[in-house]
């Protein structure tokens, strides 16, 4: 247990699985997360929390006793006790800038959308050309706001003949967790 309260580098395993999950969001993108002009970006594990920070921040971090560190950087998600990845909705800002495939929802979707609900077609202002079936993809607000993210449970070609009451993407995250599950985020 007191190997979990450390900080310190993914596994090569932690990281074929971490990256796996994020591609599946992100596609190739993932390399513009560890690309930056402004530094060098690590993923580092604390607490079963995947955390995307600075190279700088993380060596600034060592005089803080690891007990008392809650978090540092970003969260992408946590492992599970089987050793799955779960993205969770504190990673959202970076999987929002670098989606490769992504739906925009209109305000009436967008309101059911952060109460948990799926993605309806009625719902859908637009989605990505070419997004295939079962693909993880960002969700958005009409204005461009990225607000959840979820599966696709139709293609881009399935959701132009589909009726109104019928689901188009599958609900993984939104921004209402904030609110809703504000323990589980942070503890």
């Amino acid at each position: 247990t007191k190997n979990k309260k450390k900080m310190r580098p993914l596994t090569e395993e932690e990281t074929k699985i971490f990256f796996e999950k994020l591609a599946k969001y992100i596609g190739p993108n993932i390399r513009l997360l560890l690309d930056r002009p402004d530094g060098t970006y690590v993923f580092r594990l604390h607490k079963e929390r995947v955390f995307y920070v600075s190279e700088e921040l993380v060596r600034r971090a060592t005089c803080i006793p690891r007990e008392n560190l809650m978090c540092i950087g970003t969260c992408f998600g946590k492992f599970t006790k089987t050793k799955k990845f779960r993205v969770t909705i504190t990673g959202l800002d970076f999987l929002g800038q670098f989606a490769e495939h992504k739906i925009w929802l209109k305000s009436s979707g967008e309101q059911s959308f952060l109460y948990g609900n799926h993605v309806l077609k009625a719902g859908l202002g637009r989605i990505t050309e070419d997004t295939p079936l079962n693909q993880g993809c960002v969700i958005y607000s009409m204005n461009g706001s990225p607000i959840g993210f979820g599966t696709t449970a139709r293609s881009t070609a399935d959701c132009r003949k589909l009726e109104p009451t019928k689901i188009v993407a599958y609900h993984e995250s939104d921004v209402g967790e904030y609110l809703r599950d504000e323990t589980e985020i942070w503890s």
